[in-house]
């Protein structure tokens, strides 16, 4: 079963497959909205440092759009950003990065777009909350009813199967557990990965309690700490290696653009190796595509769908560009990556890079692994609780919720490769329903933006 996984989660990222949809629903859109991750990046700041304030004069909605930004890279912002790099470097090279940043470019646009279409097509249920995601934007712009009910539908399941069993929680509490595990190992003490496992899992239930306000609450607390601490450590090893920068620049787009082969333990990569693992690792990272930030982005309390699709820019930005690249950064200058001892061990090798200029980079790496991988198990659970109730409405949520802490605590203690194997094949497939449903409201996204920038120009947005 491990052998077949890991077969299909190499096959749907081939060129052909899902990373051919990924860049045509990207460049599409970036073209039906004249650029709007170029021309819009600065406005997106703006309303990101805006909506810090609170004050959001009135407008209808769930959540502040800080809330939604914090709870979408809650989800984002995790294990992807310290193994999951390492993992794209291993698997396809130092090019791998190169094809993440590609990605990233072009996931702006789709994450702007998810963002303004949740927005656009939110529901307000008899509770008086509010509900959003591409199944709700797909079943009411895709023309076609039969099409609309079957892709919404797939999307519904795989996006709950992905929360259950895929990156949004097992991937994450493995991750944790590894990591800790390794720290203490650093230390001289031996900690049974239960002892962890059980930590992330007590924490986590006691979040879920209190719903999404109480996540959101946490996730606008958790995000800046959590990326002021990773991001610091990585900055300091940056200005200590600043001289590795250019040779490190010239190797991903050297392995990006030719094939090479075996050197010290990395076993050689070919260019369509380098183009699947930077593709499935910045969907992993930043999940522009995937459909799961319209459904925290959809609730956000803004005037305009346009005031959240910036702030989604935004969210790409800081999750792949910024983080995900200072991983990279310090794995690829470090040389570590072509150790054949950190071969199979992705989180491992990302705090053996950090760990040869500062030497407690494993205790950081540990704390920032739990506090990523915590932000994202919250944010996931909403995302899957959301399409557990879209299909089987508010009765099955307690159930949904038990299995989901459950299977937190299994997730720590199954291998590595599996793990993260089922995680970039459930996401897979549930962006193809996703992306099609993308194209399909492409014209939808062009209008409301052309509306908010012609209405700005005269004074009356922004």
């Amino acid at each position: 079963m491990s052998e077949f996984i890991a077969w299909a989660s190499s096959a749907i990222y081939q060129w052909y497959a899902l990373p051919l949809l990924l860049v045509t629903c990207g460049l599409y859109l970036t073209i039906r909205t004249g650029f709007v991750q170029i021309r819009g990046f600065v406005g997106g700041v703006k309303r990101v440092v805006r909506g810090m304030s609170h004050d959001q004069h009135g407008a209808e909605g769930e959540i502040t759009p800080f809330q939604a930004l914090s709870t979408a890279l809650a989800s984002t912002v995790g294990n992807g950003n310290i193994g999951g790099v390492a993992t794209a470097i291993l698997v396809g090279g130092p090019g791998a990065i190169f094809w993440m940043w590609v990605t990233a470019v072009f996931g702006m646009a789709t994450k702007y777009a998810e963002a303004v279409l949740g927005v656009t097509y939110r529901v307000k249920k008899e509770s008086g909350a509010f509900a959003s995601g591409p199944m709700y934007y797909i079943m009411a712009g895709v023309k076609s009813p039969g099409i609309a009910k079957v892709l919404a539908i797939m999307f519904c399941v795989f996006g709950a199967a992905t929360a259950l069993l895929g990156t949004g929680n097992m991937a994450q509490s493995n991750t944790i557990v590894r990591t800790f595990v390794e720290a203490a190992a650093g230390f001289g003490l031996e900690v049974s990965p239960w002892v962890p496992g059980l930590l992330i899992t007590v924490a986590v239930g006691a979040v879920l309690l209190g719903g999404i306000h109480r996540i959101a609450s946490v996730a606008e607390k958790l995000v800046p700490t959590m990326l002021v601490i990773y991001l610091g450590m990585a900055l300091t090893y940056l200005v200590m290696n600043i001289t590795a920068l250019p040779g490190v620049f010239a190797t991903i787009f050297e392995y990006a653009l030719q094939p090479h082969a075996a050197a010290g333990g990395f076993l050689g990569v070919t260019v369509r190796q380098a183009i699947a693992a930077g593709i499935s690792r910045g969907v992993l990272s930043n999940e522009a595509g995937l459909g799961s930030a319209p459904i925290a982005h959809g609730i956000a309390q803004v005037k305009h769908p346009t005031d959240q699709g910036l702030v989604g820019v935004f969210e790409v930005f800081i999750d792949t560009i910024v983080v995900c690249s200072m991983t990279a950064f310090a794995v690829l200058s470090s040389g570590m990556w072509q150790a054949a001892e950190y071969q199979a061990a992705s989180g491992d090798l990302t705090a053996a890079a950090f760990s040869t200029s500062i030497g407690v980079a494993p205790l950081v790496i540990a704390i920032s692994s739990f506090l990523f991988g915590f932000s994202t198990i919250i944010g996931w659970y909403y995302y899957g609780e959301t399409c557990w109730e879209y299909m089987f409405g508010r009765k099955g949520i307690f159930s949904y919720r038990i299995i989901y802490v459950a299977l937190l605590l299994i997730g720590g203690l199954v291998t590595v490769e599996t793990v993260w194997n089922i995680g970039t094949l459930l996401n897979g497939f549930m962006a193809f329903p996703n992306l099609i449903g993308l194209l399909f409201l492409g014209g939808v996204v062009a209008k409301k933006t052309n509306e908010y920038y012609a209405a700005e120009k005269g004074g009356g947005s922004g």
